[in-house]
This record gives structure tokens, C-alpha cells and sequence, in this order.
């Protein structure tokens, strides 16, 4: 069985047992999370629209991570104006503990 979450900005396939990267999450390391709004769930039969109301995925967050540094440069030529800046954006690993159904 497999579920479609929406996690932050981005939609994740998720199976119990399974270790996602995810935003980062305000909960401690070690907590219990749910995820809402829950978009598919697929099974003996496949869930979707109103008939999930009640289905819930849970995890627990296992730790955090940062993604890769992302570098980029702004130039303007013959006006010796450039800029250099990065990012480098902020994950939470999360272990996808169980997905219920009300069906």
C-alpha cells in the first residue's frame, strides 16, 4: 500500500517503512508527525477525493539534513557590478510509521 502526501511545497509517494527527505519540520527529533492533506491511496483499491477523509499517514522524524549548496553569480556587463550568493536548503528525515485507512 502506498499513499500521496503533500508535504510543504512538493507531493511525496510515500510506503510504510520508508525514510523521506521532507521540508523541514518545527517538531523535535523523535516526534510523531502526521501528514494532512493525504492526496492517493493505493491498496486493494485506490482511494481518492472525499472518501479519504479520515486517512492518516504518520511518521516519526529521524533527524535533519542539509541539501547541496547552490551557487550562483549575478553580472552586468561593462558596469563592473556582479554578485555571488548561495543557498543551501534545510530537510527533515522522517520514517513513515503507518497508513490508515477508514475504509
Amino acid at each position: 500500500m502506498y499513499a500521496v502526501i503533500r508535504v510543504g511545497t512538493s507531493q511525496e509517494r510515500v510506503t510504510e517503512g520508508q525514510v523521506v527527505r521532507v521540508d523541514l519540520r518545527p517538531e523535535a527529533i523523535g516526534a510523531d508527525v502526521q501528514f494532512v492533506p493525504v492526496l492517493l491511496v493505493d491498496g486493494d483499491q485506490v482511494i481518492a477525493g472525499p472518501a479519504l477523509k479520515g486517512t492518516t499517514v504518520t511518521g516519526r522524524i529521524l533527524g535533519e539534513e542539509k541539501g547541496p549548496k547552490i551557487r550562483a553569480l549575478t553580472y552586468k556587463a561593462k558596469a563592473n557590478q556582479r554578485k555571488r550568493w548561495g543557498h543551501r536548503q534545510h530537510y527533515s528525515t522522517v520514517e513513515i510509521t503507518s497508513i490508515t485507512t477508514n475504509a
